[in-house]
């Protein structure tokens, strides 16, 4: 079993904890109120803008040409995922200017940065992979039974699509050829499930 596959494995029970929450429910059943899911919008924007400043940090650090330039990539999509969230801003009237971010983003936003400046490129995958794993997991789980016809059915197309899958592959190719299994790289992983956990129960409340 390859390193990301086991950190994967080991943290089922989060992975789990978030497929059922109610704010990942009412996205798969369409009923989550449209103010919650506004909130996740401009949190998850400010999130990611952090993580693609943690990649491009890791494109720095990478020890080979591919390395970097695959990290590049990944900002990149990440790049797109934003463009998506600026369409909800605008379906859903949020301004992703005036977005303050809430406590949990900014645990998990600093966490990933710190971890970008202070560790290796192999600590940083460990750090960033689990949001992208979860998010393929969430999006191939709720679109188990077909993509659903309400006003959340891009969410789960964005997450369940191949495109978004195939970055997902590519960050956890940098786990298992540049980390190594040590407690430090399991409680990072950990510790962002952890962070996946509360953004939606932030979003939720």
């Amino acid at each position: 079993m390859t390193l990301s596959n086991e950190l994967w494995v080991v943290n089922q029970d989060l992975a789990q904890a978030c497929l059922e929450h109610p704010f990942v429910r009412g996205i798969g059943d369409g009923t989550l109120e449209p103010v919650k899911f506004a909130y996740y919008v401009g949190q998850d924007a400010f999130f990611l803008e952090a993580f693609a400043r943690a990649y491009s940090i890791a494109a720095a650090k990478a020890p080979d040409w591919l390395g970097f330039t695959t990290f590049h990539n990944l900002a990149s999509g990440v790049l797109e995922e934003l463009g998506l969230h600026s369409g909800y801003a605008s379906q859903w009237g949020v301004n992703l200017h005036s977005v303050e971010p809430g406590t949990a983003t900014r645990r998990y936003t600093d966490f990933l940065l710190a971890t970008a400046w202070s560790g290796d490129v192999g600590l940083t995958a460990a750090a960033m992979s689990p949001c992208m794993r979860l998010y393929t997991f969430l999006g191939e789980q709720l679109a188990r039974n077909g993509i659903p016809n309400h006003q959340y059915a891009d969410w789960i197309c964005t997450y369940r699509s191949a495109e978004f899958q195939l970055l997902t592959q590519q960050l956890e190719s940098f786990v298992d050829n540049y980390a190594t299994t040590n407690s430090v790289v399991h409680s990072t992983y950990r510790y962002a499930m952890f962070c996946e956990r509360d953004f939606f129960q932030a979003a939720w409340e």
